[in-house]
Parts: C-alpha cells; structure tokens; sequence
C-alpha cells in the first residue's frame, strides 16, 4: 500500500474524479477528509466506500475563505498530521465567453481557482510551520493548456497550471506540488461538453482507449505516494497523445 498511513485531504470529492481518487486512497492505506459543497453526496459516499473507519467527511463551500478556515481549524484538533491535499473541486457551464454573467464569471473563478489558492495556501502554512513533508496535486484539464470553448473553464484551469509552478517554489523543500491535466473523462460533466468539442478531443488523440475516473485517480494516487518523490511543479497531461506539439 503506497499511503499507508497517509491523511490525505480530497476537495470535490463526492462525485465523479474525486470520489475514485478518494476510493483509490483509501485501498492504498490512507485515511481521507473528504470536503464537497454536497452533503447528500458525501453522505452517499459515506455509504457506498469500503474501509469507512478510514473516511471522514465535511461538507463547505471552498469558495469562502471563512469556510476553508473553519474547516483548516477543524483538522487542528480532528487531524493534526496532514501528509496530502488533491484540490479537485471545479465546475463546468458549457457556456461562450459571450454568454457569461458577471455573477457567472465570479462563480467558476471563485471555485475553480480561488477554492484551490485558499486550500494550498492553508495547508502548505501548515507544514511549512512544523517543517513537515507533504504534497498537493491540483486538478487541471487539457481545457488549461489548450483553451475551451468555455473561456472562463479554460482561464480557471490554465490558472491552475502557474499556481502548481508557484506554489511549488514557494512551499519548496518540504511540499511538492504537481497538477494532472485530463482530457475528456466520462463524468457528469462530459455530458455537458459540446459535441463538436467532443469530436475534436478525439480526433486529435492517438490513442483510442478513453480516459477513465479510475485512470485519472491511479496518477493521482502515483504523485501523492513517494514513488514520485523527484517531481514537483510538473503537469501530468491523461490525453491520449492529443495536442502533441
């Protein structure tokens, strides 16, 4: 098991990428708080995990500094010995740039990008006060290093990319800090995806096998565990080959 051990700290994690990655943890000997704005869904989770003596969930909106700081206070006396956070939360409006409200704009920042910056932020103050090894791994997308047809996704998630490079200096040596940029993943939020987005992905990959939940969390797993000890500021790109330049 390469998180025996572990406490490991998954946002976004009650559906879709985030709950295998907190599945996957689990099975790899880690105990993990489990965060989502969805109680009802990690209450769900709760239910469907095997192993829940390892699972403890808390339900909060990550895109309130006060909340994330309630919650940061919480593992103070709930969890003191932290050893990872995946930043996974983000949501996804299949709109044009055109089409965005301001109130819009602020929603998707202030989860996909704000919600990440606040958690790193708290987490690698944490262990960086008690000199404390760990690692974060940020969830990106291909829409980062490639653009969206959602503006606002791909700036969010591009975002993502310098924040990992950042933090990454910042927090050095006792935090490593990687992102993994999936392309299309058949979750809830592929639905939404248009279809001549869709056609494009996959006519640019060179592979044809699609990418998974399960295969995006078995790389997640790979940077939180010591078998990836020599990288940080790095991005994983899951593609299937596509955009190769």
């Amino acid at each position: 098991m390469v998180l025996q051990n572990r406490e490991i700290i998954v946002t976004g994690a009650a559906a879709g990428i985030g709950k295998e990655v907190v599945r996957q943890c689990i099975e790899e000997g880690a105990a993990v708080i489990a965060c989502d704005r969805n109680q009802e869904g990690l209450d769900d989770l709760k239910q469907r995990i095997d192993h829940r003596d390892k699972l403890f969930t808390y339900a909060l909106d990550i895109s309130s500094y006060k909340a994330v700081s309630a919650f940061f206070h919480y593992l103070e006396t709930e969890h003191p010995e932290l050893d990872g956070l995946v930043n996974n939360a983000g949501i996804y409006l299949a709109k044009n740039i055109a089409d965005y409200q301001e109130d819009e704009i602020n929603k998707v920042l202030d989860v996909n990008v704000k919600g990440g910056i606040y958690f790193s932020q708290l987490f690698g103050e944490k262990l960086l006060q008690a000199k404390q090894p760990g690692v974060i791994v940020n969830m990106s997308s291909v829409a980062g290093m490639e653009g969206s047809s959602d503006a606002i996704y791909g700036a969010s998630k591009a975002a993502i990319l310098g924040l990992t490079k950042s933090c990454a200096m910042n927090f050095s040596p006792y935090i490593r800090v990687n992102a993994v940029a999936p392309t299309m993943v058949d979750t809830s939020m592929m639905e939404v995806i248009p279809s001549w987005r869709k056609e494009e992905y996959l006519h640019s990959e060179l592979v044809d096998t699609p990418v998974t939940a399960k295969d995006v969390a078995e790389t997640v797993v790979f940077l939180l565990s010591d078998k990836s000890k020599h990288y940080t500021g790095a991005t994983f790109d899951i593609n299937n080959g596509g955009y190769l330049r």
